[in-house]
This record gives C-alpha cells, structure tokens and sequence, in this order.
C-alpha cells in the first residue's frame, strides 16, 4: 500500500494534500502545530504500505498482544443502535451500559488493554463523512487503530441476476471506501447465498475480482470468511479466492464457524486451507453455539499450530461467540491468544 502511516487530521493539514442475556445467533441471519501534532501521533499504530496499487503490503506489529484486535459483533447489545436481529426490538440492555461506537476502541482499551477494533456494519449509525471523521478521531485519541470491518449485506455476489451482483459490488465498494476512511487495511466482506441457487464459482469470481481491483486502488484488502456453511463454506472461498488469483483478495479463517455444520477432519482442514490464502485478519473463538443450542469446542492449540505452519503475521480478533455476558470470556481469549502468540 502507498503511505508508511495512517495520517491523524492535524498531519494531513501540515502534508497539504448490562448485561442482557446474548441470545445465541450469529451474523449469518455483526495530525496547530505540526510538530506538536508529530509528537502527538507516535505511539499510534502505523500500517506500512507499498506502491502502485500491486500488493498490499501491511507492517503488522511483531509483539503478542500488538496483534489482538477485539470484534465489536459480541458486544452488538452494548452498542447503542443496534436494534436486534429483527431490526425493530431496541436491545434491553440499560442505558448506563451502553457505549457509542465510536468510543469502542477506548473502551476496548480500558477493559481488556487491547488497542485494536473490529467494528462490524450492522451497528454503524451513519457512514456519512462527518461521522467517520468523528469515528477516526476517537479512536486516535484512544491511541487505537481499526484493523478490518466486518460487512454483512444482503446482495448475492453469485445471484443470476445482473442486479443483484452489480448491488453487491457497489454495497462492497461503499465499504471498502469506509474501511480507507477509517485508516483500516482491510474489510471482510459477506458472500451472500441466492434463493434456489448453488453456490456458482465464475460468478462469485467476477463479482469479487471487481471487488478487490477496487480494494487495491483504497489500497484495503477484502477478506471472505468461513460463515455460512452454504454460501462462505470454506473450500468454495479458496476456490474463489484462488480463481479471481488477485493478493487483494484474501481468506479469514474463523476458528469456529465451520464446527457448527461439520466434523472436526472437516473443520481443521477447512482451517489449513483457509490460512493457506488469508492475510491481515483471522477470527479466534474457543468455541459456538448454534441455534438449537449445539456447543462446539475449538482446539486452540491445534488451530494456532495451523496459524503459525502458515507463517500468518496478520491480526487475531477475538470474537467471542455464545450466549451470554461477552466481557470475561473475551477477557479470558485475549490473554490465550497472547500466549499463544509468544
């Protein structure tokens, strides 16, 4: 990608240019002055970035903790505007728990000493520029950075219908666009199923290869991830990252989505494949529930042996993934995946 840093406001000027019960689901149905401005910008996290448009090329940080990002999708409840899965029913959890999403990342920071966020679609209350520019600033205060987006829409990326794919391009390009806003290296998009109809490869590829071409001029990488056992099976998203063959386009392994339809073989495979095309972002869970209430347990010793055979440098983002309160279980992944990145 093109710059070496994300640039806080004041620098672009001086370069002139509760606790309510979760129910458990899942998101398949979440730089004045300019050297006083320098100053203040040293300690924010820095993504190196190469030219040209080519490959991206992210500086992740090398220390444990530095790679752990935290996904806002458990804390959706938490999160004011966020309305529950029928879009009508405002979330139950008290007032003086709930937290803005632009103050995630300080919050974030405070309870868990983690400086990385993943902020999910469904809980933006607006994308227009004012507000982003207000997201950003408070996470720079909060000495944080955005690492991915997680988008769910509703277009189908392989839907017969021409309309359907080019709406699915163009609800993709707006988030790409957020994701540059936000200073993020990439976003995860939803590969959404179409009614009746297969999974199709070719047009999944040339919906998703325009999809990328555009994440490479915002130089933000678009990931796919393991989520609906149809739709975003695991070996269908090698297979297209693997025919639209851009480094733009990459995988997110989620530790546990793929436990929720299949076997471990079938799992753990999946797993390997998918760290065998990701990049900039994975999902860490310890385990799921599915919606007739089927725990699964992940082996997270086994997955972070896959994540290191594959010599993964991107970020980890906990994503806490089952019924009830989110914040010590969260606690609890964040300092295991430190350990296990030591």
């Amino acid at each position: 990608m093109h710059i070496g840093l994300r640039v806080p406001h004041a620098f672009r000027l001086c370069f002139s240019v509760t606790l309510a019960p979760m129910k458990a689901t899942s998101r398949r149905r979440f730089i004045g002055q300019c050297a006083g401005a320098v100053a203040g910008t040293l300690l924010l996290p820095r993504f190196a970035r190469a030219g040209g448009g080519t490959a991206p090329h992210v500086k992740f940080p090398t220390a444990p903790r530095e790679r752990v990002s935290v996904a806002a999708y458990p804390f959706r409840e938490f999160l004011v505007g966020w309305m529950g899965w029928d879009g009508k029913t405002p979330s139950a959890t008290p007032t003086s728990r709930q937290i803005e999403l632009k103050d995630f990342a300080a919050h974030v920071a405070d309870k868990f000493n983690v400086h990385k966020i993943e902020p999910w679609s469904r809980i933006f209350p607006s994308t227009d520029p004012k507000y982003l520019d207000q997201f950003r600033s408070a996470v720079e205060k909060a000495h944080s950075a955005v690492v991915d987006i997680a988008v769910d829409e509703e277009h189908s990326q392989y839907s017969p219908d021409a309309a359907e794919r080019e709406a699915a391009v163009a609800s993709s390009k707006k988030w790409v666009d957020v994701g540059a806003a936000l200073g993020s290296p990439s976003i995860r998009t939803h590969v959404q199923g179409a009614k009746d109809v297969k999974p199709d490869l070719g047009r999944a590829a040339d919906t998703l290869a325009r999809v990328a071409e555009y994440g490479a001029k915002k130089n933000v990488v678009v990931h796919l991830e393991n989520d609906d056992a149809v739709s975003e099976d695991p070996f269908f998203i090698v297979q297209v990252i693997e025919k639209v063959n851009s480094p733009w386009l990459r995988a997110l392994p989620d530790f546990g989505n793929t436990l929720n339809t299949h076997d471990d073989d079938y799992n753990y495979r999946a797993i390997d494949e998918m760290f065998a095309h990701a990049y900039g972002i994975c999902h860490v869970k310890d385990g799921e529930v599915d919606e007739q209430g089927k725990a699964t347990h992940v082996d997270l010793a086994r997955t972070f042996a896959i994540l290191k055979k594959h010599g993964y440098k991107g970020y980890c983002s906990i994503e806490y993934d089952a019924p009830g309160d989110p914040y010590k279980p969260t606690a609890e992944l964040v300092e295991k995946t430190v350990e296990f990145l030591s």
